[in-house]
């Protein structure tokens, strides 16, 4: 198994489990489950975009958004302002926490996840 094989083996995996989540009810416990799970699997998302660029397409890239931005050019994903947001929650969630913004982040991972599973099932598909 390739390191890009195992990658988005790990990152269907962490999408299903935020998916399941999501799927609870909202409840403080839950909330904080699955914004852990999103940071996850953002981390997952890049990592494994980032070796798929490398293994695949000969290209280096060195940060989240960075790689994001050569998929666009790429043309492995649409350009959309979305991604970068996506990596910029997962900095916040990381980096500072509050309720006000567990409770944002949270509100948005239903879209968040609807564009990971793009970027899984594009990278599955090998575009």
């Amino acid at each position: 198994m390739t390191k890009f094989e195992s990658l988005l083996e790990d990152f269907e995996k962490i999408l299903t489990k935020l998916d399941e989540v999501l799927r609870l009810e909202k409840t403080e416990i839950n909330r904080d489950s699955a914004i852990q799970r999103f940071e996850i699997a953002v981390d997952l998302a890049w990592k494994t975009l980032k070796t798929y660029l490398e293994e695949y397409k000969g290209i280096i890239c060195r940060s989240p958004k960075g790689c994001f931005r050569e998929a666009f050019s790429q043309g492995i994903i649409n350009y959309d302002d979305y991604w970068i947001k996506i990596i910029d929650f997962r900095n916040q969630a990381a980096n500072l926490y509050s309720e006000a913004l567990a409770d944002k982040i949270y509100g948005d991972l239903p879209k968040v996840l609807e564009y990971l599973k793009i970027l899984y099932d594009t990278l599955k598909s090998g575009k």
